[in-house]
């Protein structure tokens, strides 16, 4: 079936229950590295992505200038205290849903998180969710969550040979998932009820508590996608 829409899936707490792994690795990985005073307040920071937080606290705890090229050592790191801990699982239904998209729609799928990239492909092995990984766009070079959806966007461009997708959805439990498909002008699907309140205030269209709560015309309904 040719695929002449897209759904850009985000990872942590969309698709895979490992937010929690991902903060305690990303948090003891700085800690290795001596970066000792870490603002946990996330939702403090302008770009909510692994890249971005990084080089504040970098700057914030060395007093100088933060370079990309620390990263692949960093990635390596949290890579190896994520495989330490409690392997990840999907969010429940989400690895039925991937399946439905690409099987059975004329949507195409790719992934763009804020995650580093080996940990993000890690989650989504770990959680037994179907992808391609040229499809998986993250933070390493990136540090906003609009960069990084809008090069996903390209990548499922070219893997799937399509000039425009005619609609878009974007899906993710953030407030800054909202916003980045908001500032990218494109639909947007939150999940899970921890922000639902936030969602609310900034008038989100649609909403699933889980994938198992998933009605597609529901959401195409409510999206008002033809």
């Amino acid at each position: 079936m040719k695929k002449e829409n897209l759904i850009v899936f985000d990872i942590d707490d969309t698709l895979t229950k490992s937010e929690n792994q991902h903060q305690k690795a990303y948090v003891e990985a700085m800690k290795d590295f001596g970066i000792t005073k870490v603002n946990q307040d996330w939702k403090s920071y302008k770009n909510m992505t692994d890249s971005y937080i990084l080089k504040r606290n970098y700057e914030d705890n060395f007093n100088t200038t933060f370079s990309l090229s620390f990263i692949p050592e960093f990635e390596e790191k949290m890579t190896e205290l994520l495989l330490s801990l409690t392997k990840t699982k999907e969010i429940l239904g989400a690895g039925e849903v991937v399946d439905f998209f690409m099987k059975e729609t004329d949507y195409a799928i790719c992934f763009a998180t804020g995650s580093l990239l080996k940990p993000a492909l890690i989650k989504l092995e770990q959680a037994d969710i179907n992808f391609v990984p040229n499809l998986v766009e993250a933070s390493n070079n990136l540090f906003t969550r609009e960069e990084i959806v809008s090069s996903a966007i390209q990548k499922a461009k070219s893997y799937f040979q399509v000039e425009e997708f005619k609609n878009i959805i974007s899906v993710g439990d953030g407030i800054w998932d909202l916003r980045t498909a908001k500032n990218l002008g494109v639909n947007f699907l939150g999940i899970r009820n921890k922000n639902l309140s936030d969602f609310k205030e900034e008038g989100i269209k649609s909403h699933i508590e889980d994938w198992t709560r998933f009605n597609f015309q529901k959401v195409k309904t409510e999206l008002q996608i033809i």
